[in-house]
């Protein structure tokens, strides 16, 4: 019953994006790349008429019982890769109900083997197929897809420069006990997954051990009235991801209040770190998709 509501939620908190740019191009599925997917995850992509000189790269990943095909349709990625040029892929979840795998070992582990083993094998392809400006690289998603998009800057923190997870949790923190594939974690659901900044940092640290390079800045997005992914989360996230920064998640440096839209608070926490809480919204948090090109660096 929990799974099943949960994944009802999902599918009541979509957000669907009015387009104001014209699109010619389509959604393609990628069959003959040669990648290594080693759990058959979906591969597709939507390549803008207008592509830019050395484009960048946005990875859009989708909600539980969604899939490429509706986060292409649904989410406002493909409209402002005609806009500002780049490419976007779009994987698809191979397990039922289309949840992505965050809790196994695999997925949770550089080169693991996993879900974020395959996504991360698709954006290399991707940048090496378009000649793609590897300082352009981002990746963001929804519910489920927020959580992976917490795993694959973790995990694969030298492919991306920026990640927005909308109403997501921190990284490993549906990680499964038993090491089960696509598993339910019921603790960190509800927001009892509780841990100092500097013990979420060991977690992120232990995913790709020995990386001592950049690390993709974050902006986190999470609604007050979420009753999937419990509130507490967002603080979770802010708290991982300031231990990673070394950044006081007590202590904002800026706060602003109607930000973005009224009733969201942004707080920035340092050069990497910002922080989106939606009042009164639940699951998910509508994507904004304009913010999302300020916070990558296609807007000013």
């Amino acid at each position: 019953m929990v799974r099943i509501s949960f994944l009802a939620a999902l599918i009541s908190g979509l957000y669907v994006y009015a387009n104001p740019v014209e699109k010619r191009a389509s959604l393609q599925q990628i069959t003959n790349s040669g990648i290594s997917n080693p759990t058959n995850v979906g591969f597709y992509m939507y390549v803008p008429d207008k592509i830019a000189t050395s484009p960048g790269i946005v990875v859009a990943i989708h909600y539980c019982t969604g899939s490429a095909q509706a986060y292409y349709s649904g989410s406002p990625y493909s409209t402002l890769a005609e806009q500002y040029g780049f490419v976007v892929i779009y994987p698809s979840s191979p397990h039922s109900g289309t949840c992505w795998d965050v809790s196994s070992k695999a997925t949770l582990t550089h080169n693991g083997g996993g879900d974020s083993n395959a996504i991360a094998n698709m954006v290399t392809w991707t940048v090496n197929k378009y000649s793609a400006d590897t300082s352009k690289v981002f990746v963001t998603g929804s519910s489920s897809g927020a959580m992976m998009t917490n795993v694959l800057a973790a995990t694969y923190p030298e492919l991306f420069k920026a990640g927005i997870p909308y109403s997501g949790v921190p990284a490993g923190c549906f990680v499964s006990s038993s090491g089960g594939v696509d598993a339910w974690n019921s603790t960190c659901a509800q927001g009892d997954s509780i841990a100092s900044p500097e013990a979420w940092a060991n977690v992120v640290e232990a995913m790709d051990p020995g990386y001592n390079g950049t690390r993709p800045k974050m902006q986190i997005y999470h609604g007050s009235a979420d009753t999937t992914l419990y509130p507490n989360n967002y603080n979770e996230t802010i708290k991982e991801w300031a231990g990673v920064f070394g950044y006081d998640y007590t202590k904002p440096t800026l706060s602003e209040a109607n930000t973005p839209l009224t009733n969201y608070s942004r707080d920035t926490f340092g050069p990497l770190l910002q922080g989106i809480y939606a009042t009164g919204v639940g699951h998910t948090v509508p994507i904004q998709g304009n913010e999302d090109m300020k916070f990558f660096g296609f807007a000013s």
